[in-house]
């Protein structure tokens, strides 16, 4: 007799997996846009007195509404825009002179941050849609 070997049984992602990465995604948005408003108005501008570089924080603030909703293509879309905020930190950590090189570093670090909580929090999401997709299926009958 053959018995086919069984799959490991779907195991749900707590809810506080998806609550920690969905506040550690709001949190590393929110830390970006404060850090680029005080890094080109005050601590270190291009221009003194501040430059119109701070504008490029607008973008960030657009999927702050999603997040709070817990909107998953929100999620989807930010893990992708973030990779531009962290190749102008990388640019700017190694071109810029000190302070801007550090504000520049900590730029990166926060957006490795967001990209890791928006995947992790997408996955979780998707692991509990598909547990739940199987939960389903078991108990409807046959």
């Amino acid at each position: 007799m053959f018995i086919a070997p069984s799959s490991p049984p779907l195991v749900p992602s707590t809810t506080a997996t998806v609550s920690a990465s969905r506040w550690l995604a709001l949190g590393s948005l929110l830390g970006l846009v404060v850090l680029g408003l005080l890094w080109e108005l005050w601590l270190s501008p291009l221009r003194p007195g501040g430059s119109w570089l701070a504008l490029k924080v607008l973008p960030l603030c657009i999927p702050i509404a999603g997040i709070l909703k817990n909107r998953m293509y929100t999620y989807r879309w930010v893990s992708l825009m973030v990779w531009l905020y962290f190749i102008e930190g990388v640019v700017r950590a190694w071109g810029d002179k000190a302070p801007g090189n550090y504000l520049a570093m900590l730029e990166t670090a926060l957006c490795l941050v967001l990209f890791v909580a928006c995947t992790l929090h997408v996955r979780a999401r998707q692991r509990n849609a598909k547990f739940a997709t199987a939960q389903t299926a078991d108990q409807q009958p046959a």
